[in-house]
């Protein structure tokens, strides 16, 4: 939206609000849609002021450069990759240089970056390539949305000067870093030390390909990121030990030193996105305690999101904010008719285990909308894992947590370390069984954002229904959901089968064809070196967005220019 639309939009807001003080039954009814159109301007308005590009210099395609650490990032094959700050570029003589986010992808056999460094290299830099196609992933917006516009790779050596003064942030970032290189150095297997880094560290950045793939089929990836049941946790623990410790009438400073904590411990590993969601949920929550107020989940949890989005509006757009927020919204609105279900516990441990099953189920339910139309595939297995290993988390978090202390204090080798090495490793191939099922796996699973409007409101009316089989009204209700979602898949499906097209899909330097012909596809490829990447990135995504799952792969000669078909040249060079 241009500036003066968004401007007129915010102050026409404004002026609906005067109908809160206007008696009249209409206004009295319509206030609430008033007061949700002026927030909806607000968070507009503080889009607009998010989304500012700054200058970027004019930049040649080699260039030296200064910069220095700003955050590590997941490696590939070949390359480490970091968030780089470009503090100076000395053969551009501009005034006033602002610090430039960059993407630097680095050789493994070269030193690791550190946060007690400058650094001068001379590196080949660039602008994020535009997406030629709607469905493929636009990396360059995701980039921009972290305000992040240049991507650079170093293939030669790094000069590094040390910092004359280190800012306290970057002392902890090097802390953290140096405690990540001591789990490096321990006698764990690879698998363990990439899995303590994740589940405590927030740092999956060196896990292998394998284990990732393990926990992406299994659906247990919430496992490995600090989410919100490691911060819970980890708060619980904390009020526990200071409750057996603190008296009675000072209870209220059990539960400040135990925010204290879990903020300091996110602030230690570098405040993710996801570690900021769970502390903020947790606060809000407490806060309401502390206050002698009514605690109340629905209120903590908006409220967290309003002030992150205040300060962050791209927020809203980040998957895993939109899958916390709604997990937590689906176990707040289906957990407690799904524990119904079950028969009365008896002792504590049944009832544990009631709420850990409507718990999972419920945010399973929530978040499936919305993962398949991300990631476009789901598992049945992801259910079983689930109810399996979410029981086990706070027995797996807290050791590993206590595992990890121990290490940043230099002890290595103490026997309830080898029985956590075990469990760990049991944990490991128990999650790696469940990935091998994969006839349970569905992927290419085509949805686009109607159909996830009308499964979400399936979700909503699933909960009366669950409350009551047998009243019609909700069993209507559910139905019209199914009965909708199946006419918008019908029709989509339809208007895609009957599409004819010739696509020139672009994978870094190579040109793919694509032809399709009602149900038909087949892909050109000039050569089969990189079949598997182009599989992922290029034919899965085109299929999922063209409904279809059966193609073709054909090559063409290495020397072609061109080709034609149905009377019309394509160039391929």
């Amino acid at each position: 939206m241009s500036k003066l639309t968004i401007f007129a939009l915010l102050v026409f807001s404004s002026i609906s609000l005067i109908s809160i003080l206007i008696k009249s039954s209409f206004f009295q009814k319509a206030k609430y849609f008033f007061l949700g159109f002026f927030f909806f301007s607000i968070g507009i308005f503080l889009h607009f002021q998010n989304s500012h590009k700054p200058a970027i210099p004019t930049l040649k395609e080699k260039e030296n450069i200064v910069f220095q650490l700003s955050k590590k990032l997941n490696s590939n094959e070949k390359n480490r990759r970091y968030f780089v700050e470009i503090l100076a570029i000395p053969s551009n003589e501009i005034k006033d240089f602002s610090p430039i986010k960059t993407v630097l992808s680095i050789p493994k056999e070269q030193e690791q970056l550190d946060f007690n460094h400058f650094y001068n290299a001379e590196v080949y830099i660039h602008q994020p390539e535009e997406i030629n196609n709607n469905f493929q992933f636009d990396y360059k917006k995701y980039l921009a949305r972290q305000e992040v516009y240049l991507q650079a790779y170093l293939p030669n050596e790094i000069l590094k000067t040390p910092k004359t003064e280190v800012s306290f942030s970057d002392e902890i970032r090097q802390k953290r870093l140096e405690i990540l290189n001591k789990i490096n150095q321990t006698p764990l297997s690879p698998k363990i030390q990439e899995f303590l880094k994740g589940i405590i560290l927030s740092d999956r950045t060196e896990m292998d390909k394998e284990t990732v793939n393990d926990f992406n089929q299994t659906g247990l990836v919430h496992l490995l990121a600090i989410s919100g049941s490691h911060m819970v946790i980890i708060f619980w623990m904390t009020l526990f030990v200071l409750n057996q410790i603190i008296p009675v009438k000072f209870r209220k400073f059990s539960i400040i030193l135990s925010l204290a904590l879990i903020w300091a411990f996110a602030i230690f590993i570098d405040y993710g996105s996801s570690v900021m969601r769970s502390c903020l949920m947790i606060s809000c929550y407490y806060v309401m305690v502390l206050l002698q107020r009514k605690s109340d989940l629905l209120h903590s949890l908006a409220l967290s999101a309003f002030i992150l989005l205040i300060v962050d509006s791209n927020q809203f757009f980040d998957v895993g904010f939109q899958l916390s927020y709604v997990a937590v919204l689906g176990i707040w609105w289906l957990s407690g008719p799904i524990k119904k279900l079950f028969r009365k516990p008896r002792y504590w441990l049944e009832d544990f285990v009631y709420s850990i099953t409507a718990m999972t189920f419920s945010a399973q339910i929530a978040t499936l909308p919305l993962a398949i139309y991300y990631f476009h595939q789901f598992s049945l297995v992801s259910i079983f894992a689930n109810l399996l290993i979410i029981p086990l988390s706070e027995i797996i978090i807290i050791s590993s947590l206590l595992r990890v202390i121990a290490i940043a204090f230099g002890m290595k080798y103490l026997l309830i370390f080898q029985i956590f090495d075990a469990f760990i490793i049991y944990v490991l191939k128990a999650i790696h069984w469940f990935s091998s099922f994969e006839s349970l796996m569905n992927n290419n699973i085509p949805l686009n954002i109607l159909e996830v409007g009308a499964l979400l409101l399936g979700i909503y009316f699933l909960k009366f229904l669950i409350k009551d089989f047998f009243n019609l009204k909700y069993v209507l209700r559910f139905s019209f959901c199914l009965l909708l979602l199946c006419g918008l898949r019908i029709g989509f499906n339809y208007c895609n089968f009957e599409k004819e097209e010739v696509l020139v899909h672009h994978f870094y330097k190579e040109k793919i064809i694509s032809i399709k012909k009602k149900s038909q596809i087949v892909f050109w490829l000039k050569e089969n070196k990189n079949e598997e990447k182009i599989k992922d990135f290029v034919i899965n995504p085109y299929l999922v967005s063209r409904r279809i799952s059966d193609y073709d792969i054909k090559y063409y000669p290495e020397d072609s220019e061109a080709f034609v078909y149905g009377g019309k040249q394509y160039n391929i060079e």
